[in-house]
């Protein structure tokens, strides 16, 4: 009988590739449950609105306060990495998200669900940039590809998946179940974590970076409130909106004035990774695709909802084509994206994107359907063929050593970035939106920002261009610093 041999201190390098597959299997069980919960709980916030008797607006701080506990906590992911060890960091951020949840669950008040949203938010921001670096480390960089596969599987299915759960949980269930859902899968994720991941035990020396701490996690914080608060009336204009986001923008000044200088201790944060070719240009890419990847993904319910007229269930279930498509590149990928240049990759990715647009932007109220499933399904190839490339060639130009900052910086781009793009194209809905008095006004003005997002796609797939020419699984050259 096969069993599962402990992890010990000499599996901080490349490991096998059957133990590859495990690690992989653990740590997306922990990656999948923070990232569905924040979809999840979204299409439940009118339910807990009445469920409570509380205003939208309070309601909203159970997003809100899961929001930026989550982007808060990751600047520090990297350097606990470092200080204690990545499978004990992994292990603390699952523990208290599972706590989180349990507590979330069994909230009686709306105060007390907002504040324990704060713990799993916090939890939540912890697991993704160490699960990038434990995969990264265990896969070394001839298989990078193979590592990034794990992480954007959980990252492209949570938005179509959450709501097919949350939605039959508010149907059949309770909303408790919202939380308790995340139990079983964490507690698996424990279970395995121990045994399967590779231990590092962690450099006590790092001394923390006081001054970085005090700037960029404020300022991080201050950039998501600002963008979550956009979608009012005067969306940007707002000063719960501009003024959060001018004081976050001049805290992340400063944090990169600090982090350029500093030389007694490492900052939070590298930002000469930024400088590198590879890394620069995908974190420019992952960027500028809020405003298109990611913004596809919050229409295209609002459409089916609004415009269709469907129920949240039946529109997660509309979504499905859109998963498929995705799961189906990243399983075909491991076999042909080692001898394809990068650059096709992307700029394939994002002109399928753009195809999957058309069919929306000219769709009527009704009819279509066949057409319409068959563009999600584009769209999902082209939103796996976008992000997994762009996610492995910044990765593959970090050494095991920068890997923890690097995947910090990484993240609070996604963080920033995916909801900056979005609210953005929220706004030019909701202005078109404001006339449209009649079912034919309403359709106009999705169509109208649809193309809108089709335009803003045009970005990407210029700079897809630009990326360093080799193929998407190559590892990166001996001195990371020229990619």
């Amino acid at each position: 009988m096969n069993t599962i041999s402990p992890a010990t201190s000499a599996d901080l390098g490349p490991v096998s590739a059957r133990r590859l597959n495990l690690i992989s299997a653990v740590l997306v069980l922990g990656a999948i449950t923070s990232l569905l919960d924040t979809t999840i709980v979204n299409i439940a916030l009118d339910h807990l609105h009445t469920t409570f008797g509380t205003t939208v607006a309070q309601t909203q701080w159970v997003s809100t306060a899961y929001l930026l506990a989550y982007v808060a906590v990751i600047p520090v992911s990297g350097w606990a990495a470092e200080r204690i060890g990545a499978r004990r960091v992994w292990i603390a951020a699952i523990s208290a998200f599972l706590v989180g949840s349990l507590l979330c669950g069994f909230a009686g008040t709306l105060p007390l669900l907002v504040a324990f949203r704060v713990l799993q938010g916090l939890g939540a921001g912890m697991i993704l940039p160490v699960t990038i670096t434990i995969l990264t480390r265990a896969a070394g960089r001839e298989r990078i590809g193979q590592a990034m596969i794990a992480i954007a599987l959980p990252g492209q299915l949570a938005p179509i998946l959450g709501p097919v759960i949350g939605g039959a949980i508010i149907e059949s269930l309770d909303w408790h179940w919202l939380f308790f859902v995340n139990v079983p899968i964490c507690i698996a994720a424990l279970a395995f974590a121990p045994r399967v991941l590779p231990r590092d035990a962690g450099q006590r020396g790092r001394t923390f970076d006081l001054v970085g701490f005090l700037l960029l996690t404020p300022g991080v914080a201050a950039v998501a409130y600002g963008i979550s608060q956009a979608g009012g009336p005067d969306a940007f204009g707002a000063p719960e909106s501009w003024v959060p986001l001018a004081a976050g923008a001049a805290l992340l000044v400063g944090f990169i004035a600090h982090a350029l200088t500093v030389k007694r201790v490492a900052p939070l944060v590298d930002v000469r990774v930024f400088a590198r070719r590879s890394f620069g240009l995908s974190s420019v890419i992952t960027f500028v695709g809020g405003f298109s990847v990611y913004a596809i993904m919050f229409l295209l319910p609002l459409f089916y909802q609004q415009i269709r007229g469907e129920s949240v269930a039946a529109t997660g279930l509309l979504l499905i084509p859109q998963g498929l498509g995705t799961i189906l590149f990243l399983v075909l990928s491991r076999r042909f994206l080692a001898n394809i240049d990068g650059r096709f990759v992307v700029a394939g990715g994002v002109v399928l994107t753009m195809l999957g647009i058309v069919p929306f932007a000219l769709a009527g109220t009704s009819g279509g359907e066949v057409l319409l499933l068959a563009a999600q399904f584009v769209l999902g190839i082209g939103l796996g063929a976008v992000s997994l490339p762009v996610m492995t060639l910044a990765f593959a130009s970090l050494s095991p050593d920068e890997t923890p900052r690097g995947s910090a910086a990484f993240s609070v781009v996604q963080r920033v970035g995916a909801p900056f793009g979005v609210a953005v194209i929220a706004v030019v809905l909701q202005s078109r939106m404001a006339d449209a008095a009649t079912p034919a006004a309403a359709l106009a003005a999705f169509g109208g920002t649809f193309w809108w997002v089709l335009a803003f796609a045009a970005v990407p797939l210029v700079l897809a261009w630009f990326i360093p020419k080799k193929p998407v699984a190559e590892a990166a050259p001996a001195d990371p610093a020229r990619v």
